[in-house]
């Protein structure tokens, strides 16, 4: 499925500080979200509904992916 993402209004993270290596978001038609690299913003991005978008950034909330991260 292909999405028109010309019009979209992206944005980072408040909690992201100065740094130029982030991630930023878009709220889409349809209650999609939009997640691209902030570094290539004319490159690819991701597309989710929003049940999915939030059951990830409540993953994120409740420390679900701690250990993969400290894995690394």
């Amino acid at each position: 499925m292909s999405f028109d993402l010309d019009d979209a209004h992206w944005f980072k993270s408040t909690r992201s500080g100065a740094g130029k290596d982030c991630v930023e978001v878009a709220f889409l038609f349809g209650g999609r979200v939009g997640v691209r690299d902030s570094k290539n913003p004319a490159g690819p991005a991701l597309v989710f509904d929003g049940a999915s978008w939030d059951a990830f950034t409540q993953g994120v909330d409740s420390g679900a992916f701690a250990c993969a991260l400290a894995d690394r």
